[in-house]
């Protein structure tokens, strides 16, 4: 398995352009959420189990990104649980956020990685993460977890 070095130098390589940057900083945890709250809609338990499997990718990368990731995937989990119309609104900002990371690759002037290796979907929020914790001056997520 690629340590999470890897992973993010291999993403950055695609996403160097400021205006990508931030799209994908809105866009990817939008897509996160409405996957998310796609599966809640079929059922919580798929919700969970879809979150435990995500966890269990990053805890093999990073303990601080599965951290951060079991704080966000239980916001968005408590979010899809109140939010009214939940399928629809999920569909909504799925395909919106989706037209902003082409629109964003096009101007990178580079396709999305995950056409690549469909595991950057699991990469991109990580990525925003870490440059989270990097703007709340958290010491930095790209330390691998030892085994």
């Amino acid at each position: 398995m690629r340590t999470l070095q890897q992973w993010f130098a291999e993403y950055n390589d695609s996403h160097r352009n400021p205006i990508n940057k931030k799209i994908h900083w809105l866009c990817v945890p939008v897509i996160s959420f409405t996957v998310l709250a796609l599966a809640y809609s079929l059922h919580w338990g798929v919700a969970l189990a879809a979150s435990l499997a995500a966890l269990w990718f990053y805890a093999q990368l990073s303990m601080a990104i599965a951290i951060g990731m079991f704080v966000m995937l239980a916001l968005m989990m408590a979010i899809a649980s109140i939010l009214p119309n939940l399928l629809w609104w999920a569909i909504g900002l799925f395909v919106v956020a989706w037209i902003g990371q082409f629109v964003g690759h096009y101007i990178e002037g580079k396709k999305p990685s995950f056409f690549k290796d469909l595991q950057f979907l699991l990469i991109g929020p990580a990525w925003c993460l870490d440059a989270l914790y990097a703007k709340l001056g958290l010491e930095s997520a790209n330390i691998p977890l030892e085994h």
